[in-house]
């Protein structure tokens, strides 16, 4: 990236990179036919020189630098790029060449009169993260309306990841720098060896307009590995090492420190403590991880102490600290090849080699190995399940077997005794062996957590497992929770997972509380250890959900779901899994750095129902269902100017948008609104990475749902954290995992523990799938139109066959009135057993109530079990619907090749 100052920068620059290129080979015929694997340079200054150094070129443009300038940096590159596509058996390798952007801020017309007695001093900022960490300015023009600059910026950008150019416009004032407009250009609107003029219209009121001019030209560099998957882009990754050398440990450098730091690196900075015995062992080298395409340097600074006579006892005062700042541009440096910088205080030797190709995050929207293994497997049980009660003559081939899920909404308390019955009288009916995914939020991820920790809890008696959670619920949970010893207890997990490395937080305490409630003693399981009840395909998959937002952002204008299976954790939107054991452990550019020992399930269930991740926007969105009020007042006003006949539109490529920032006040009453005091941070496994040139026509785009989506400078692979919430807040169903297409689920039981509206959790999926182009039943009850609601609804079996069939059960009272069982009604002494009050939002089951009485506890449960036993049919009838389809689809279907295990067609033996 570089700035140009006088002249034609880009001939000047191109002359030297050529002048340089034959300095190098004239030096290269001089050297020696055998070369040294090791090369000393010794260092002339207290500054390293980087012509002392240096066997790579480095730039030979002007270098400027000020408050708001960086260091010029600009190089002709051509690259030779790898892709991954989602299945591991399609790589294609291309030949793509790199770019040279070259940006020319003009003028701007009109400017906003920011201060009261003036005009605006103001200056053009320009942030291209793809190209570089650093922001750009122009100079500032004092107190003028229309500023003229004509400065020249330029960004050398690989064209396979999404630029998108941020300039700002801005008023330059003492204390805090306003910004006045920021333009979001993609740069991909640039046609390559093109020079385009074009004026941003930033205010069309006031006929503020800013002109700027864009260059794109290919240049000459070194390849550079990229890995994709059409949606996220992994960039090549370079290891900084660094060795002290010996002469370092004397006597007289005892005490001092020595500090490495590369900026936009994983470790960022290191420092060393230099003993006095020489005789000790070395440092152990000192490792920096980096994108190689950014370039940074190397900063080391020497601190040396001095012990100064004096009569204070301040430790400060006893020891004076000099620092001696080096560094070195790590472009400067050969490729695997060790460099010795000597001088006369520092003897340091480098080496920059290549990480290792093999990513340790998955990029692929195809399910993992291990659970397409699994679903081998479950379907030969769930064939002969449904063999037996459907009482089908012939055994159904894999193809034939429908997919069936159990889907559950959040609830609390009430989510986890409830499904524990519905689950029971799915046993009972012999349909549990016929699910193959179940699915959880909120209050039922407590449920599942605990039928998981036996390996075959879906082949034994439910009913023990009923009566062992109903001591759990009916207990006094102030007690149990807080009790001296379990305090002290919280305290020393708390510490120990600090010790580990995890990012502390409430939620981590709330699983801590959860634990407490549920289990008599500490719980050792953790989400891997689920593993073990799948290895034969003996129970249905549990698939946890949460809810990935961002900070002072409201969850529905960003969103993004995380799906926890015992295999892999990740984000289906961008197609990036990681292993379950390493969720937590630091990543970067998709590499484990630091392993970070798992967690146990209990701080998992505080992430997966954090009832106190909300903050004051989502509590007025559950209220009124609206934020149009709020948006006024904390919303950026976002304005589409793109000029079609300059731009043509592409599918590809985003709009040109100015976004007009809000005031100072907003921004105080936005933090406020917004704030997440008690949200999960963590460790981001998408770090480093970025968003592919042609995201939007990847499958990012089926879950492509908010503005921010449209920002990709701003989505999750740019952040530090993940900050994960209970998705009950934003959305109340856990439908979304059985909603990507990989999974082909066709049959949904759907058990509604939601308070309120019992078809607002269905009518909102509905809606949602329907706008995101993914199949789901459009034709759904309305408890608005039908205030008296039935027990069981079937939707979906009329419509297209790619549309789930969704069984809805809503929890409701209706005919248990006056049925004990179904076809057995009730004597007069036992009708009281049948005043379930589960409609209101303040009964014995509200959503903050965290124990029963038993006869609560055993109301609800026989509440649950019997509607599904009242309802039999209507799931065998789904059930006989799904195979019926499964069955047309096949003969439909063109003569095929054999498929194998995994559905991939088998090639012919030649």
């Amino acid at each position: 990236m570089v700035k140009d100052l006088e002249g034609t920068p880009y001939e000047k620059w191109l002359r030297s990179v050529q002048l340089f290129s034959l300095e190098k080979k004239r030096k290269e015929k001089e050297t020696p036919a055998t070369v040294q694997p090791t090369t000393k340079v010794p260092f002339t200054a207290a500054a390293f020189n980087v012509a002392a150094i240096s066997m790579a070129s480095t730039s030979a443009l002007p270098q400027h630098s000020t408050r708001k300038s960086s260091l010029l940096e600009n190089e002709e590159r051509k690259g030779i790029m790898h892709y991954v596509a989602s299945s591991d058996d399609a790589k294609q390798e291309e030949m793509t060449p790199y770019s040279l952007l070259t940006v020319r801020i003009i003028k701007l017309k009109n400017a906003h009169q920011a201060d009261f007695l003036s005009q605006s001093d103001c200056y053009v900022s320009l942030w291209l993260p793809t190209a570089s960490d650093e922001k750009l300015h122009t100079k500032t023009i004092k107190n003028c309306r229309n500023p003229v600059w004509n400065e020249s910026f330029y960004f050398r950008i690989q064209r396979q990841v999404k630029n998108v150019l941020e300039i700002t416009v801005s008023d330059d004032d003492i204390i805090h720098d306003d910004d006045q407009a920021i333009v979001l250009f993609d740069v991909a609107k640039i046609p390559l060896g093109e020079r385009v003029f074009t004026t941003f219209p930033l205010n069309p009121q006031r006929r503020e307009e800013l002109e700027v001019e864009f260059v794109l030209e290919s240049i000459l560099d070194s390849p550079e590995t990229i890995i994709t998957n059409g949606a996220i882009v992994c960039r090549e990754e370079a290891c900084l090492e660094v060795h002290l050398d010996s002469r370092m440990q004397k006597k007289h450098f005892s005490g001092n420190e020595l500090t490495f730091a590369v900026r936009g690196s994983f470790e960022e900075s290191q420092t060393l403590s230099l003993g006095c015995d020489s005789r000790s062992p070395l440092p152990d080298p000192t490792f920096f991880h980096y994108a190689r395409y950014k370039q940074p340097s190397l900063d080391v600074t020497l601190t040396k102490k001095r012990k100064l006579p004096t009569f204070c006892a301040c430790v400060s005062c006893g020891a004076r600290r000099r620092s001696i700042p080096l560094r070195i541009p790590l472009k400067s440096l050969p490729s695997e090849r060790e460099v010795i910088g000597e001088h006369r205080k520092v003897d340091l030797r480098f080496k920059v080699k290549k990480c290792q190709e093999d990513l340790d995050v998955r990029l692929g929207f195809d399910l993992c190995v291990q659970e397409r293994d699994f679903i081998r497997k479950r379907k030969k049980v769930v064939a002969a399940a449904l063999k037996d009660i459907l009482q089908l003559e012939e055994n159904l081939q894999d193809d034939e077997v429908p997919v069936v899920a159990i889907m559950t909404t959040g609830g609390g308390t009430r989510a986890l005794t409830a499904m524990y019955a519905h689950l029971l009288s799915v046993q009972e009916m012999r349909v549990l062996d016929c699910v193959s995914y179940i699915t959880g939020l909120s209050g039922t991820t407590w449920t599942m957590s605990n039928l998981y920790e036996d390996p075959n809890w879906s082949q034994k008696d439910l009913k023990e497992i009923v009566s062992d959670a109903r001591k759990h619920v009916l207990k006094n949970k102030f007690v149990s929770c807080f009790a001296p010893d379990r305090l002290k207890y919280y305290l020393k997990e708390l510490c120990q997972r600090k010790q580990e490395g995890h990012q502390l937080c409430f939620t981590d305490l709330w699983g801590l509380i959860i634990e407490a409630m549920f289990h008599e003693k500490e719980d050792s399981h953790k989400l891997t250890d689920q593993q073990q009840a799948l290895n034969q395909g003996q129970n249905p998959l549990p698939i946890y959900l949460s809810l990935n937002v961002k900070d002072k952002i409201s969850d529905q204008d960003f969103r993004e779901w995380v799906e926890f299976t015992p295999y892999e954790v990740g984000f289906p939107k961008y197609g990036a899994f990681i292993r379950a054991e390493d969720f937590g452990s630091e990543f970067f550019m998709g590499r484990l750095m630091k392993k970070i020992p798992e967690s146990r399930i209990c701080f998992l269930e505080g992430i997966w129902s954090s009832v106190f991740s909300l903050n004051l926007m989502d509590a007025w969105y559950i209220s009124v269902h609206s934020e149009d009020f709020w948006h006024k007042w904390t919303q950026d006003k976002i304005t589409d100017i793109d000029d079609e006949t300059l731009f043509p539109t592409r599918p590809n490529e985003l709009d040109t948008r100015v976004v007009c920032p809000t005031d100072s006040f907003s921004d105080i009453f936005r933090d406020v609104a917004m704030l997440r005091p008690a949200a999960s941070e963590i460790h981001n496994f998408l770090k480093g990475f970025q968003m592919n040139n042609n995201y939007l026509e990847s499958e990012f785009s089926k879950w492509k749902d908010c503005e921010l989506d449209s920002q990709p400078n701003h989505l999750t692979t740019a952040t530090d954290y993940l900050i994960l919430i209970d998705t009950a807040f934003a959305f109340a169903t856990s439908y979304p995992p059985l909603m990507r297409p990989e999974r082909k689920v066709d049959v949904i039981l759907h058990f509604n523990y939601s308070s309120g509206s019992q078809t607002g959790p269905l009518k909102e999926a509905s809606k949602y799938f329907a706008k995101q182009g993914i199949p789901f039943p459009t034709k759904v009850p309305d408890d608005q139109e039908t205030p008296h609601l039935k027990e069981c609804y079937i939707v979906g079996d009329q419509e297209s066959p790619e549309t789930p069939i969704v069984v809805f059960f809503p929890l409701v009272n209706d005919t248990f009135r006056e049925y004990k069982a179904p076809g057995v009604k009730r004597s007069p002494s036992e009708m009281a057993d049948g005043d379930v009050d589960v409609a209101n939002a303040c009964g014995p089951y509200y959503i903050n109530n965290l124990s029963y009485s038993e006869k609560d506890f055993d109301k609800l449960v026989n509440l649950s079990y019997y509607n599904v036993q009242n309802n039999k049919d209507l799931v065998l009838q789904a059930l006989h619907t799904a195979v019926e389809r499964k069955k047309q689809h096949k003969k439909e279907q063109p003569l095929q090749k054999p498929l194998d295990g995994y559905g991939v067609c088998v090639p012919d033996r030649g």
